[in-house]
């Protein structure tokens, strides 16, 4: 592949490539961190030498130079650990091969010796590329924190054989919370993380990977319709589901379908099953409450302390409850969640939705304030203050 020098490159061109040449390293057995630092460096050579002197074959450049690096640091840091050479008589690797190196790369950073934090740092810095800024920014915490969480990462993964099978479930959560930051507002993140979840699709049967294969591509069929033209956020009942992408619908309906056929049920395919149910609804009082209030009660049983365990799913039952049962019942549903739930301004944001659900406006208005000032995502604090002042006048 001839290039011009490396400004013609598009920043994903030069991602996808950065990857593959660090799967390579990896693949052949080299420490995750010592190959990232090595490519890194690569790509710095790059950024020097490309613009005069473009290479005819870049990835082979690329990796040429990391292994060049590799051999320094193994010279210089004879303390740096090796992967062995022998797999020691284990089962022979069911990782993702050539295929894809993002999959292989997303197995790698979620390798059960880090914590969920870093499996996801380490995931949108490896695999998605983005900065440490960026993934900083994500988690709501200073840059400098987050770079000594994927330095502690990193570090972890020194000397660790990439031979054997990841921990499906760890990439499935991983995936989740990748697409999870995506949907927030990195629309790039969320697509990345849909076309993953196809990948391992392809190398399991495992039916909580379609099911979340199937979520992902229900909820992100709604994203044309989730703001206005201002970047202002719209609530589900509010939007205008002619904007709603019904091939995707469609198929992640198929692929929901097909998971649900193994009956195993998970929480990827108990959640798709409701956000099905919200697509399937041509106006929001179409909605069928009571098959979404049963598929709440299915999800919160799969663990004794579903409440805890799965906040968001202890919330949206207790709507649902509203739209079933009343909104007083709803309310009574929330308010038991108080002691472990009261703390999240998504708890004051479904109170204020029942409030007004049942013609409080007084109570919802004050309830919208108060989850806007709880609110960490300056989109969700600037919504809520409208909903605010939106239920205020209709108090009036």
């Amino acid at each position: 592949m001839a290039i011009d020098p490396i400004g013609a490159l598009d920043e994903g061109a030069l991602r996808a490539l950065v990857r593959r040449v660090l799967a390579g390293l990896v693949r052949r057995g080299e420490d995750f961190d010592a190959a990232e630092d090595a490519v890194q460096e690569a790509l710095l050579e790059a950024l020097r030498v490309w613009p005069e002197h473009p290479p005819r074959e870049p990835h082979a450049w690329l990796t040429t130079v990391a292994t060049r690096r590799l051999i320094d640091f193994r010279r210089s840091e004879a303390a740096r650990h090796r992967r062995e050479a022998s797999a020691g008589g284990e089962p022979a690797s069911t990782l993702p091969e050539e295929g894809d190196d993002t999959l292989f790369l997303l197995f790698c950073c979620c390798h059960p010796g880090l914590t969920p934090a870093s499996q996801v740092a380490l995931t949108l810095r490896a695999v998605c590329g983005l900065t440490t800024r960026e993934i900083a920014d994500a988690f709501f915490v200073p840059e400098t924190t987050m770079a000594q969480r994927i330095s502690r990462a990193r570090r972890a993964l020194r000397g660790q054989r990439f031979d054997r099978p990841g921990d499906l479930g760890v990439v499935l959560h991983v995936l989740y919370l990748v697409y999870t930051c995506g949907h927030a507002g990195r629309l790039d993140l969320a697509k990345e993380a849909i076309r993953l979840a196809r990948q391992l699709t392809l190398v399991t049967e495992e039916p909580e990977a379609r099911g979340l294969l199937a979520l992902m591509l229900l909820n992100h069929a709604r994203i044309p319709a989730r703001f206005d033209p201002e970047g202002r956020i719209i609530t589900l009942e509010r939007q205008d589901r002619g904007l709603w992408d019904k091939r995707e619908i469609a198929e992640g309906v198929r692929v929901l379908q097909s998971a649900l056929a193994a009956e195993r049920h998970g929480r990827y395919q108990i959640e798709a099953a409701i956000a099905a149910l919200h697509d399937d609804a041509a106006t929001a009082a179409e909605t069928d409450w009571p098959q979404i209030l049963a598929w709440y009660d299915d999800l919160l049983a799969l663990t004794d302390d579903g409440a805890q365990r799965n906040p968001g799913a202890a919330l949206g039952r207790a709507v649902a409850v509203g739209h079933v049962r009343g909104a007083r019942a709803g309310l009574r549903e929330a308010y038991l969640l108080e002691d472990g739930l009261g703390h999240l301004h998504r708890w004051h944001a479904v109170l204020a939705h029942l409030y007004e659900l049942g013609g409080d406006f007084s109570a919802a208005a004050a309830a919208y304030a108060e989850a806007a000032r709880r609110a960490t995502n300056v989109a969700e604090r600037d919504h809520l203050v409208r909903q605010a002042a939106r239920v205020r006048l209709a108090s009036r």
